[in-house]
């Protein structure tokens, strides 16, 4: 007997963690990797959220921006943030110094991010918990009054007394008058923080075996749900709804377009940290851009199939948007799903499955989050500190901190905290991430080839055309705002070329046609171009897929600017919320991101704490235009043995065409 409990342990909790050639541990397959990724992205808003946006923009016309979002953002913003923490070996901080040590910030708010959302997160799923205690109870005591049940039995919410903006400014602010603890969602809180503790304590070796129960079974029980919602009477009139309708005139709406985008790029999840964190577990030859792919693509899929169940419910409870109010993610999970199941017969079965598989998916996004923090923790202070008391520590911390989401007004800081990372923090964060990454890295190699002054005009159009090209359209117009940002750009993009002096190094094709255009390329092109040919060495290494050439002007010219659009419809929609003081707090509170994501630009030897000791130069590199990283690292290294002098960039043996 013993012998068998010792076998179940020892497969439950592995001693012998695989390790890389480098020594960091390992994924125990490339399939753990990707569901434990998976269950990052694959969440409870893939069932209640995603079905919610698609029934406020219901109809075919949908699938148009969101397929568009998914290739032009979704896919090749998570190429980067999985080649960048598999290529070098480290967390989001580790990753993105050595990129270039100005952009630790960047790798910082992301673990910021991650620190906030999963305190949160956690309450959403002490409501599924007390949903689902109650689905033991038979009639479902929710029955006949499902909405009664969801604030006064689950949230336990205290409405607050409402604040006033006059013509004048404000006149009053919200005041919250239900300030007490809930012993329920204390004590569920506690429970789901331990569970959280024991998919992670121990390494990737444990959240391998997790990810197959945390997300392989929610993905089984889905399939049951979604047979038996489908097979509702009326069912097939929601799934009309959802795919058998078209709208061709709300194709021309902002809404549509704007909630699709946000709709892949939260389901999707980048910019947490957590898909650099897992890479890093990689082996440093895996195919990353497919992986990428893979995780993407499945996410997108799931969440597309799972609504289908949704639909079948909608059918089912007769509703519609021309008789049912705009529908959010918790009206879905929390009164629509609970209302339909308690009309089906066998009600408490449905019950348990379906708040079982939101438990479990909820889970799986929870523990990646918070692996984000011990990642970085264990890439700085590792050879001092034992992972599973740095899990344990930080599972006490969040505990505590989430008890302010447990009390009878959580549900409206979780609100106004929640609204402000996600539209401005996240979005910034990502932002940084595909703007930053194509200027900053190797920018030397540009100043080398153009000067100084060059560069700087370029990016200063670049960012500033951005920046004031939002302001101007919500000011003025949308025509305005976009002409004024293209302007700024086309004349930043003019005078640098003229004062660009002539590169010495050839560019590739096409842009090596003449000397304007060569100037061009290196302004525009090469520090994203060069990241991707740096990358493509580890990651595109034998017959993994390559980092595609279109890659880096998608992401600096394309996702990059989308993004800051999002971002600036943060700042209308706050003025009009700026009397609630959970909204306040929450908008402060997503600007400690920015300022790290900004102030490490400038200020880069500050953040020298949060980065190993001995990888604090790895951002560094010697200025070699046109030189794939490997070979300035083995000419570094024959240099240290032979004694010989550090190369200039113009040494001709330094280069290859690009």
């Amino acid at each position: 007997m013993s012998a068998i409990l010792t076998k179940i342990r020892n497969f439950l909790i592995p001693s012998d963690t695989k390790k890389s050639e480098d020594g960091r541990d390992q994924w125990p397959s490339r399939t753990a990797f990707l569901l434990a990724s998976l269950g990052g992205a694959v969440g409870q808003g893939n069932i209640i959220r995603y079905p919610s946006q698609v029934f406020n923009n219901v109809g075919l016309q949908w699938f148009v921006p969101y397929l568009m979002a998914i290739f032009l953002l979704a896919i090749p913003t998570l190429i980067l943030e999985v080649a960048i923490g598999q290529a070098y070996r480290g967390g989001a901080v580790a990753a993105y110094n050595n990129m270039n040590r100005r952009l630790r910030g960047v790798g910082l708010a992301s673990i910021m991010v991650s620190s906030v959302v999963v305190v949160y997160f956690v309450i959403i799923l002490v409501w599924i918990m007390t949903y689902l205690r109650h689905s033991f109870t038979s009639p479902l005591p929710w029955e006949g009054r499902t909405e009664e049940f969801y604030y006064t039995q689950v949230l336990r919410q205290v409405d607050p007394t409402p604040g006033v903006i006059g013509p004048n400014g404000v006149e009053s602010f919200f005041d919250y008058n239900g300030m007490g603890l809930v012993g329920e969602a204390v004590g569920w809180s506690a429970f789901i923080w331990f569970c959280v503790y024991l998919c992670m304590f121990n390494g990737v070796g444990i959240t391998g075996r997790a990810a197959y129960f945390t997300m392989a079974l929610p993905i089984f029980m889905t399939i049951i749900l979604l047979g038996r919602c489908c097979s509702l009477e009326n069912a097939g009139r929601g799934i009309r709804l959802y795919f058998a309708t078209w709208d061709s005139s709300s194709i021309a709406s902002g809404q549509l377009w704007q909630t699709a985008t946000g709709q892949v790029f939260f389901s999707t999840g980048v910019g947490f940290g957590y898909y650099i964190a897992y890479a890093s577990y990689n082996s440093k030859w895996a195919n990353a851009v497919q992986d990428a792919t893979i995780i993407v693509c499945s996410n997108c899929l799931f969440e597309t199939i799972a609504a289908f169940a949704v639909f079948g419910v909608v059918g089912y409870l007769d509703i519609n948007p021309s008789n049912t109010p705009r529908l959010g993610a918790f009206e879905i999970g929390f009164l629509t799903y609970p209302a339909a199941i308690a009309a089906m017969p066998g009600a408490n079965f449905w019950a348990v499955l379906f708040f079982l598989t939101l438990m479990l998916l909820g889970i799986s996004s929870t523990y990646p989050m918070l692996d984000v923090i011990v990642t970085a923790i264990m890439d700085r202070y590792g050879h001092k500190l034992q992972r599973p008391l740095v899990a344990a520590v930080l599972v006490v911390v969040a505990f505590l901190i989430s008890l302010m989401y447990c009390s009878q007004f959580g549900y409206y800081l979780l609100d106004g905290v929640d609204r402000w990372i996600n539209n401005l923090a996240l979005v910034f964060v990502v932002w940084s991430e595909l703007a930053l990454s194509t200027t900053i890295y190797r920018f030397k190699d540009v100043f080398t080839e153009t000067g100084k002054p060059a560069w700087v005009v370029y990016n200063g159009g670049y960012f500033l055309g951005q920046i004031l090209g939002v302001a101007v359209g919500h000011g003025v117009s949308g025509g305005a705002g976009a002409g004024l940002g293209f302007g700024i750009v086309f004349l930043g993009v003019i005078v640098s070329v003229f004062l660009c002096k002539p590169p010495t190094v050839p560019a590739p094709g096409f842009w090596n046609k003449n000397a304007y255009l060569r100037r061009f390329w290196f302004l525009a092109f090469y520090s994203g171009n060069q990241l991707r040919r740096d990358l493509n060495v580890i990651v595109g290494s034998g017959k993994n897929w390559n980092i595609p050439m279109f890659w880096s002007p998608l992401i600096r010219y394309i996702s990059a600017p989308i993004l800051f659009i999002v971002y600036s419809f943060a700042y209308p929609e706050f003025w009009t919320l700026r009397n609630d003081p959970v909204y306040i707090f929450g908008f402060i509170l997503a600007h400690f991101c920015l300022i790290f994501a900004v102030s490490a630009l400038v200020l880069p030897r500050y953040y020298d704490v949060f980065v190993p000791m001995h990888r604090l130069d790895d951002g560094k590199r010697m200025v070699a235009p046109g030189v794939l990283e490997n070979l300035i690292v083995g000419q570094n290294e024959d240099m240290v043995e032979t004694g010989s002098r550090s190369p200039k960039s113009s040494d001709d043996d330094l280069k290859e065409k690009p």
